[in-house]
């Protein structure tokens, strides 16, 4: 007798998609929709951080990130590819820079050759909204109040200690204390299990990964000069590279009153 384990196995193999021009089983589309965060959203370069003064003097900290001008240089369908996405291109560059297949590409869309060329995932009702060589509108994507996630890549720092990485206190520095002031300390056993176990905290790589801040409120949109101010802070460096989506855990209202 099978069990549900098995059933479920032969059910996702029961699924095929083409892909290029090949037939790949054991791929379920529908399975892993749900894993994959399709909202609406934009690539932008962070600006930096400045303040809004309200009406009633109220002081917002705010990230200005600089979204656009962005053009659509390709799309991605369900039929053709086995997923939905926009290929999206920031920033010109200068053609002498360009290499001549990509120079051709830019070309055939009719825009000029870009820095940045990103897929944006999406559904398939969002992709349709847009044409290729068509502008994204920062206006009709995102409206002052609503609620976006952040993604990008923080600051690298390198090699970095305990206290650094991971907030170690650090030994005493009195009573005869010698170079073990900032060490992490005993690591093993001598016996039993007598290895060091895995997953301890380390001195090692710190920072360079890519973090995402949900739930950031949207403070103004300017879209004349392509720019989103968002309350708050978000990860990355100056000029770094980050992606802005609608919020996929945005908090539902209560029909309660």
């Amino acid at each position: 007798m099978q069990d549900s384990g098995e059933r479920g196995l032969k059910a996702r193999r029961s699924h095929s998609v083409n892909v290029g021009g090949l037939t790949w089983p054991h791929v379920s589309v529908h399975c892993a929709a749900p894993y994959m965060n399709t909202q609406p959203g934009i690539f932008g370069r962070k600006v930096g951080s400045t303040q809004l003064f309200e009406q009633d003097g109220t002081v917002t900290r705010v990230t200005v990130i600089q979204a656009g001008p962005e053009v659509v240089l390709g799309k991605r369908t369900l039929e053709k590819d086995g997923y939905s996405a926009l290929v999206l291109g920031l920033e010109d560059r200068k053609e002498k820079h360009t290499t001549k297949p990509a120079a051709g590409y830019f070309k055939k869309v009719g825009t000029s050759p870009k820095r940045v060329v990103k897929e944006l995932r999406c559904d398939a009702e969002f992709a349709s909204k847009w044409e290729v060589g068509q502008e994204l509108k920062l206006e009709e994507i995102f409206q002052p109040g609503m609620l976006v996630d952040a993604r990008g890549t923080t600051r690298g720092r390198g090699f970095t200690g305990v206290v650094r990485r991971w907030g170690f206190a650090g030994a005493v520095t009195t009573h005869g204390t010698h170079e073990y002031r900032r060490h992490p300390g005993s690591i093993g056993t001598n016996m039993t299990p007598g290895r060091t176990l895995p997953n301890l905290k380390m001195g090692g790589q710190y920072g360079n990964e890519t973090v995402s801040i949900l739930n950031l409120k949207v403070a103004r949109v300017d879209s004349e000069r392509h720019l989103l101010l968002i309350e708050g802070g978000i990860p990355g460096a100056k000029d770094g590279l980050v992606l802005v989506r609608h919020a996929v855990k945005a908090p539902k209202k209560s029909s309660k009153r």
